[in-house]
């Protein structure tokens, strides 16, 4: 009786313990305004490379995704406040982020651009800018290096909730060029119509300011999490997902 009763005790802990990791959730936390990264489809469905390399993360992991939208610029406290489990939003990692919070592996690592018009005489050289309005997204790595760079030197620093809004600004003339992500610029903003006349006229690497890669980002001391994102990493690139979704969305590549 107690061997049976034992027997039963053991096949319903197991049971359980399958049941958990089926419902275990990772959650995500993401600002759906830089394609082709992130952003909303014409129904409100999130698309883009860190939304489908998320959810492929989840289904090598065997955990269920959940996306939580939230400004880029507030990520990092509602990370902390626990709000999400981890940050997957084209953020890169500086050294001033991992004060804050851990990273993954790298995911990807792209330059940034200074997007002008056409015939705009604009360079990344401070004697061509200077009198000048810069657009940059609030929280972004460009927002910190354009303050900490060109601000003191007389240029006007424009911060704006996130980048998609800073597009109708560049072409109506109220902005002389914007700060972005080079791959966000080229194809989120240059492949449109009304990017038609507008085009990169530097990029800019600085691994202090604009950080040594993206990286996805989790609370200090979560190494579960941790652990289980950089397994499924590995896997995706042993597996060539990673490679086949990388040649879905970048013209070249953005990963060593």
């Amino acid at each position: 009786m107690k061997k049976s009763l034992s027997f039963a005790l053991l096949l319903s802990l197991g049971a359980f313990s399958q049941l958990s990791l089926a419902e275990q959730t990772l959650r995500f936390g993401v600002d759906p305004t830089f394609p082709p990264f992130e952003s909303k489809a014409s129904d409100g469905s999130l698309q883009g490379f860190d939304i489908e390399l998320g959810n492929a993360i989840c289904a090598q992991a065997k955990v269920t995704c959940q996306w939580v939208q939230i400004g880029f610029d507030s990520s990092i406290p509602a990370l902390q406040a626990k709000k999400f489990d981890a940050i997957l939003s084209a953020m890169s990692m500086t050294e001033k982020r991992r004060e804050q919070v851990d990273f993954s592996a790298m995911i990807y690592n792209t330059p940034s651009a200074l997007l002008t018009p056409k015939n705009s005489a604009l360079t990344d050289d401070i004697g061509t800018l200077r009198g000048k309005s810069v657009g940059v997204a609030q929280g972004t790595i460009q927002e910190t290096y354009a303050k900490a760079k060109w601000a003191a030197q007389g240029v006007n620093i424009v911060s704006y909730p996130n980048q998609m809004e800073i597009y109708p600004d560049l072409v109506a003339g109220r902005l002389d060029a914007s700060l972005a992500n080079a791959v966000s610029a080229a194809q989120g903003f240059l492949n449109t119509p009304e990017g038609k006349n507008y085009a990169i006229q530097a990029t800019l690497l600085d691994k202090e300011l604009l950080g040594n890669g993206v990286g996805i980002g989790l609370r200090k001391g979560d190494a579960a999490n941790l652990k289980l994102i950089n397994d499924a990493l590995a896997q995706l690139h042993a597996n060539g997902t990673y490679d086949r979704l990388a040649k879905k969305y970048f013209a070249f590549k953005v990963y060593p």
